[in-house]
């Protein structure tokens, strides 16, 4: 069993001084103002805050969706404004597995080829992708479900189908958006244990966007976001096993 990594040395993701302007017809609205945090590889970290805290742009940013207006993002020690847009496409893909509230699965796929096509897009071998995309379900516990379609499954298993795409490629670090927000209470703290076990087993560094502070409780720091500036950053000394 891989042990989970301790918290030391370089961060793996590095937020310095990052604004975020938008332009509102000539209005500059700042979404971000002058936020710096470093996740350190390893880690399981809460990003949490109220509606228009700046939570949804500071997932966007870290997950190298966007670039910042002002300031850098460190991603792997790279700067990621330094990246075409294809590089970073390319070492996002590698690095970063997301989790969205959403599930965005394609409809018409049956789970095994929606785990099967990020790896496509990694330019897998078809027959090691076909190996990886069935041992990512094996572990997320949908085995014998991998040839269902999402409509033929549960809330909850597709997202666990969500869950296993993201892990298809091995990213360093999974990005989960509300991850268990369209689900359940029951169903959600099974979401919020497989993440806790890929965190703890597999030494994957998890970064969870979330209002809720019942789920920030999974993670071992958590960062308060309000209105576009970290008000505090903690440590979780009451982590639900």
């Amino acid at each position: 069993m891989k042990k989970r990594a301790e918290f030391q040395g370089e961060a793996i993701l590095r937020l310095q001084d990052v604004w975020k302007i938008y332009k509102m017809g000539a209005v500059d609205v700042p979404a971000l103002r002058g936020v710096s945090l470093d996740i350190k590889q390893g880690d399981f970290v809460a990003i949490t805050g109220a509606s228009g805290s700046g939570k949804s742009t500071m997932m966007n940013l870290m997950g190298c969706l966007d670039i910042p207006s002002r300031g850098h993002i460190y991603l792997k020690s790279r700067d990621i404004s330094t990246l075409s847009e294809s590089d970073l496409a390319s070492f996002r893909g590698r690095t970063i597995g997301f989790v969205f509230q959403q599930y965005n699965l394609i409809p018409s796929m049956s789970a095994f080829e929606n785990v099967l096509l990020p790896l496509e897009f990694l330019e897998y071998s078809d027959r090691d992708a076909a190996r990886r995309a069935k041992e990512i379900l094996d572990i997320v516990g949908l085995g014998e479900r991998m040839h269902h379609c999402p409509a033929q499954l549960s809330g909850g298993q597709q997202q666990r189908v969500s869950i296993a795409r993201s892990l298809a490629g091995n990213p360093e670090i999974i990005l989960a958006d509300e991850p268990s927000g369209a689900l359940d209470s029951v169903t959600g703290k099974k979401i919020m244990e497989l993440l806790s076990k890929l965190w703890k087993e597999e030494g994957k560094t998890i970064i969870m966007i979330t209002h809720e502070l019942n789920l920030a409780k999974y993670a071992h720091t958590i960062v308060e976001l309000k209105d576009g500036q970290i008000m505090r950053i903690h440590e979780n000394r009451e982590i639900i096993k």
